[in-house]
């Protein structure tokens, strides 16, 4: 029988008066790309922490590989590869060095250190650069080599924690396959993102977590599934103030209308037309500059379950900023 890769059961974790964790509980089989969905301080990186031995639960038990690490958080470090929210290496170091640096706290040899350096940095595109100090690198490139070092001993569980935050998009992107690769050559991922868009790509299953408690988990596909015959408008505007939300949603009483910064989103489970919306918004005094329909996303449903606006998760639509 199969043994999933990590199991947590009722983990709980306070600081001071702060609950970080809260009784959660979720399974991570062998092989899957898992999920942990949720806004800047929602007890993503405690989660982390925890599962690492950076931290003790208060309450709870923890399973790594089938190895019970609550009372022994070393206990499965050698299955382990760890990615933190901010780089751990050394700055003074080229990126070569620092990868051949990491081999040897994992006990590599020599020479499989070396060959191993070379070969991550060929895979994440770093070869020009290995030889320079990891200070000169780019913060796209210090992220990809922190990855590097991060599954230098070849670990069969990586835990990324929040792999995008602060990067450029072609970084992300580049990120992003390379973590879809790393999965399907059969390293089961734990990720942590506040980028809705991020977890919807990449994860098979996803559990939204909202101060220190698991909300929901669920596979991508079901938790789609309310949404699934839903239709979205989109409305980009400029100039004027905020509109009066209010009296738009008492003319549609059957839609769901959000405002964000220079966009009004309107979703409804029937067909809804735009000129009437237009002429709404124009007589507010603001000029519509794209008016769309849009595919229904794992946005609708963090908001629905959640009642957090994407506003909330402290990322962006160009997805190059946040923390974790």
């Amino acid at each position: 029988m199969a043994v999933d890769a990590v199991v947590v059961e009722d983990l709980a974790k306070r600081f001071g008066e702060v609950s970080a964790v809260d009784g959660i509980s979720f399974q991570i089989g062998s092989g899957e790309l898992f999920g942990l969905l949720g806004p800047n301080g929602a007890g993503k990186t405690t989660t982390i922490n925890l599962l690492t031995g950076l931290a003790r639960p208060d309450r709870g038990r923890m399973y790594v590989g089938g190895v019970d690490c609550t009372d022994r958080p070393k206990a499965a470090q050698y299955l382990l590869g760890v990615v933190p929210d901010e780089s751990n290496l050394y700055p003074e170091l080229s990126g070569r060095e620092n990868l051949r640096f990491c081999g040897a706290l994992y006990g590599m040899r020599k020479r499989a250190r070396r060959t191993r350096a070379d070969e991550l940095l060929s895979q994440f595109g770093l070869t020009e650069a290995a030889d320079r100090k990891f200070s000169t690198y780019s913060k796209g490139m210090k992220r990809k080599l922190t990855i590097a070092a991060g599954i230098v001993h070849l670990p069969s569980i990586l835990f990324l924690d929040e792999p995008t935050t602060g990067i450029d998009v072609a970084s992300a992107r580049q990120i992003r396959q390379l973590v879809s690769t790393l999965n399907h050559q059969g390293t089961t991922v734990l990720l942590t993102t506040h980028y809705i868009e991020e977890a919807e790509r990449l994860c098979e299953r996803i559990a939204f977590l909202v101060e220190g408690v698991v909300v929901r988990l669920d596979t991508v596909e079901e938790l789609m599934r309310p949404v699934a015959g839903k239709h979205v408008l989109e409305f980009v505007v400029s100039g004027g103030p905020r509109p009066n939300i209010g009296e738009l949603r008492a003319s549609l009483p059957e839609a769901r209308c959000e405002w964000a910064v220079d966009r009004l989103r309107v979703t409804a489970s029937t067909p809804v037309r735009i000129g009437p919306i237009v002429k709404f918004l124009e007589e507010q005094g603001l000029t519509v500059v794209e008016a769309r329909a849009v595919r229904p996303s794992l946005e609708d449903v963090f908001v629905e379950i959640t009642g957090i606006e994407k506003e909330g998760m402290g990322g962006n639509r160009n997805h190059a900023g946040g923390t974790s």
